[in-house]
């Protein structure tokens, strides 16, 4: 007889035991599915009820994801789908029967992909496209009707299809030519003739399309059912949250190498990450043609996988491992004879993505009408942090670099957010504190609409100089919560493009096999990144959709570009509360607005380079009203010449201007600059010619196509919106302080 304290422990183990073995097991997205759905309509911000109409709505969601062109399904197979489970996905879901619908519309899907890849081999092998006729496709179709039937659905596909031929024959006589004036090589000789290449890539894409699994099913559902409560609400899957840990830390376990997937299957090496795996061992060459990973070095061949044509996510997720782990790979050496392959073995190790940390730049600059200021530039890729260890924080790596600049004596500092589309919200806590007394830096509400106010930590500012945030369409996030919040307390000049992106909503990564049954298989069972809260500035308004509006705003390409939240579907709206307790801005005249606005309009209006992003964002605008692209040759022709005269006048006139520029920039500028390395090594801050500086963390395949680009490089590296970054940072310095010598005080207002 077992006494009853054994048979505890005895029932103990095994329960244990039973988890275990749960755990090894693929998880049932059955299950996952309804757990997620439970989820979303208890702790969703926006409470929306889980009904028919939203049933509706995950449905025309998943068939936009699959089909965004609608090119694939037909209205008769749109029609079935509605008829079948249009009312029922929200109740499928709940009785685990969601990968039922899923996994039978995707087949639907494959089956209509492998139709249009057949019809393509078809037309491109019988058909003699006539380019002198009068015909035109739609730029987008993404809120077209349905193809009628299949019979529409073959006459738009003919016309898409003779599009992309049409494209890739204009492109190489396109390349021929500048290769030809330019004496160089040219880059599409020897290349797979134009329709045997459009071939290669529709069979590239179906091959992406069929090769799933149960896991990739349920991420492309799951995904459309989260994303119809709003765009940042997401389903990730074990693999995606691998991925997104790796780029919040800015660090991967792999071999170091950038991969590029070649239309005829391959996967080819594009760049070697310096000093990483691949380039220690040195075996792994530039233009190498990888074609199967044995991911686990067994050297046995039914190990050796074959990826050609496989997703390129798939062969980073192959080649990715454990530390000290090896992984072979069969390699097509470049310029070697065609078929002679070598398997090539490398130790996994750690690789630092130094491309993405915080960086530091001195500007020394001179002028006729002051004296001379020492600009510091910190440029932020994103909020990178690691949230498992905590070793890696940007903020810790700005304070580092903000501290050495100050030592430098900086007379003001530009801080760069441009394409930073967020990251960590301690980290962006902490980071505003550097620049204000302690205090509110963002208020969160939730959806019981509950205020909480985070503020910053420091006590007090470790930078109180003259400051300029750089701003564009595509920060995002944790940029807007503080450029908004240095904004809202008068602390910061922000310029750049009419807003920035307007994601003013908070996510919470949440385990989904933490919520399954207790026996349940939970391997592999993904993550559901829920919309939790809203964020608001101090001033208490939101940024979802507004965004931050600069004080400077700058014409910008992406003005006639459908960009940020307000474009994306499911959008939540913008709204406000009351200011945060505590909130006190510093005095408005001190940043001097009108009067730097005014001197920045005024070179604005002087600047050629501005006038000409203007008369571009003019013509796109038309462009994308029009929505139509001709597929007469001659016609098409016209507009590549036109492009290519404009283009051509433009450099001419830049030449000439960029020289003068330039010379004039020597004897106006000093550039030094500062990495996390410097400062690991302790060196010192370091001059440098930006215009020739091509540092790089990686050896990089070369882009003959690129390479024929001959439009000059900005002078000294500065690209309009930093150089008028710079002007507008350097009148700001010089008004705090003529005002500072005039004894106009810089005190926080008494007064709310």
């Amino acid at each position: 007889m077992i006494s009853t304290p054994f048979r505890r422990v005895a029932a103990a183990v095994a329960l244990v035991a039973a988890s275990c073995a749960a755990c090894a097991q693929q998880a049932d997205f059955n299950e996952v599915g309804k757990q997620m759905a439970i989820t979303l309509q208890n702790n969703h911000f926006s409470r929306v009820p889980f009904d028919k109409e939203l049933s509706q709505r995950f449905l025309d969601k998943f068939l936009r994801d699959l089909d965004y062109q609608r090119l694939y399904f037909t209205q008769v197979d749109v029609d079935g789908f509605r008829t079948k489970y249009g009312d029922t996905l929200h109740t499928l879901l709940l009785e685990k029967k969601c990968m039922v619908p899923a996994s039978e519309i995707y087949g639907i899907f494959v089956k209509r992909v492998e139709a249009r890849v057949a019809l393509t081999d078809k037309l491109l092998k019988e058909a003699a496209f006539d380019f002198t006729a009068d015909e035109s496709v739609a730029r987008t179709r993404k809120e077209a009707a349905w193809p009628k039937d299949e019979k529409h659905a073959a006459d738009l596909w003919r016309l898409q299809l003779k599009e992309a031929v049409l494209s890739e024959t204009l492109r190489r006589e396109l390349l021929a030519k500048l290769a030809k004036e330019q004496d160089k090589a040219d880059p599409s000789k020897g290349d797979h003739d134009p329709k045997e290449k459009i071939a290669l890539r529709y069979r590239r894409f179906l091959n992406s399309v069929k090769d799933v699994d149960a896991e990739d099913i349920a991420k492309y559902f799951l995904s459309a059912v989260a994303t119809t409560y709003d765009p940042h609400t997401d389903y990730m899957s074990f693999r995606e949250m691998n991925r997104f840990k790796d780029g919040m830390k800015n660090e991967l376990v792999g071999i170091g190498a950038l991969l590029q997937a070649e239309d005829d299957g391959a996967t080819k090496i594009m760049g070697i990450v310096l000093g990483g795996p691949a380039d220690r061992k040195g075996n792994l060459k530039l233009n190498d043609r990888v074609v199967a990973v044995d991911s686990i070095n067994s050297g046995k061949p039914e190990d050796m996988i074959d990826i050609m044509f496989m997703k390129i996510d798939k062969v980073v997720d192959l080649i990715r491992g454990k530390v000290g782990s090896a992984v072979a790979l069969k390699v097509e050496p470049a310029g070697a004879p065609p078929g002679e392959t070598k398997i090539y073995v490398i130790e996994r190790d750690k690789v630092e993505l130094k491309d993405e940390q915080a960086s530091g730049q001195v500007i020394e600059s001179k002028s006729d009408k002051g004296p001379s200021r020492r600009l510091g530039v910190i440029t932020l890729p994103s909020f990178y942090a690691d949230f498992d260890e905590g070793k890696v924080r940007c903020s810790v790596d700005v304070e580092r670099i903000l501290l050495r600049l100050i030592e430098e004596k900086i007379d003001g500092l530009i801080l760069d957010l441009r394409n930073n589309g967020g990251g960590s919200l301690d980290e962006v806590r902490r980071m505003t504190g550097f620049f204000i007394d302690r205090g509110p830096v963002v208020q969160v509400k939730d959806n019981r609409g509950r205020v909480q106010v985070k503020e910053s930590e420091n006590r007090k500012p470790i930078y109180e100089g003259p400051m300029v945030i750089m701003s564009d369409k595509s920060s995002a996030s944790a940029s807007e919560i503080l450029a908004g919040a240095l904004q809202d307390f008068n602390r910061v000049i922000v310029v750049g493009e009419s807003s920035t992106f307007g994601k003013g909503t908070v996510q919470q990564p949440m385990s989904i096999a933490e919520m399954m049954p207790f026996f349940a298989a939970r391997d592999h069972a993904g993550y559901l990144k829920l919309t939790i809260q809203k964020f608001y500035r101090p001033s208490g308004s939101s940024t979802q959709m507004d965004g931050v509006v600069p004080q400077v705003v700058l014409p910008s390409q992406l003005d006639g570009l459908e960009i940020g939240e307000s474009f994306l579907d499911n959008a939540m709206p913008h709204d406000r509360i009351s200011p945060a307790p505590g909130f006190k801005p510093l005095e408005e005249s001190a940043l001097f607005i009108a009067r730097l606005k005014a001197m920045s309009q005024e070179r604005v209006n002087a600047s050629k380079d501005f006038a000409y992003i203007i008369e571009d964002v003019m013509k796109n605008k038309v462009r994308i009203k029009e929505n139509k692209v001709s597929l007469n040759k001659a016609a098409r022709e016209r507009e590549l010449a036109e492009a290519e005269t404009l283009r051509r006048e433009r450099n001419s006139e830049r030449r000439e201007r960029f020289s003068k520029v330039a010379a004039e920039d020597k004897k106006t500028f000093r550039f030094s600059k500062l990495t996390l390395d410097d400062l690991d090594k302790g060196a010192d801050i370091h001059e440098y010619d930006p215009a020739a500086d091509n540092v790089d963390y990686m050896r990089r395949a070369k882009d003959e196509t690129a390479d024929l680009d001959d439009s000059p490089k900005w002078p000294s590296g500065l690209d309009p919106v930093k150089r008028e970054s710079i002007m507008v940072l350097r009148g700001l310095a010089d008004l705090t302080e003529n005002a500072r010598l005039a004894g106009t005080p810089k005190k926080p207002s008494a007064e709310n």
